[in-house]
């Protein structure tokens, strides 16, 4: 179910960071839109993408400055790119928090000697 919610917010602040760009949007605040979808969709961010989904968010705001550049639709583009990095960021956000969290109860299970947080998944690792 998560994962359902998390791609649905994933595919709305994609759209919603390409339609922001072309159409002003007065009375929504899209930052704040974006964000919150991103959020919403880091829960369901696999560990194998989060240093991918890091490398984009470092590289958006270098791609939107030479994207901004072009004549007649560099502002568009160049707009788009600060959308999705402002999407992004709250993604890498929830999805550093959650690998806090695991890592955190990994280390209180480890200090009291159960390991059922390590042993669940070794057990579905294997």
């Amino acid at each position: 179910m998560i994962n359902k919610v998390g791609g649905l917010a994933r595919v709305l602040y994609i759209l919603l960071a390409i339609v922001a760009a072309f159409v002003p949007l007065g009375g929504l605040n899209v930052a704040l839109v974006l964000l919150v979808l991103g959020l919403i969709a880091g829960l369901s961010m696999p560990r194998e993408r989060m240093v991918l989904a890091g490398v984009i968010l470092i590289a958006l705001p270098i791609v939107g400055t030479a994207l901004g550049t072009l004549p007649a639709i560099g502002a568009q583009l160049a707009a788009i790119t600060v959308n999705l990095q402002m999407a992004l960021a709250g993604a890498m956000a929830t999805a550093i928090a959650m690998l806090c969290y695991d890592l955190v109860m990994e280390g209180v299970g480890g200090m009291t000697g159960t390991g059922a947080a390590t042993g669940g998944s070794t057990a579905a690792a294997s």
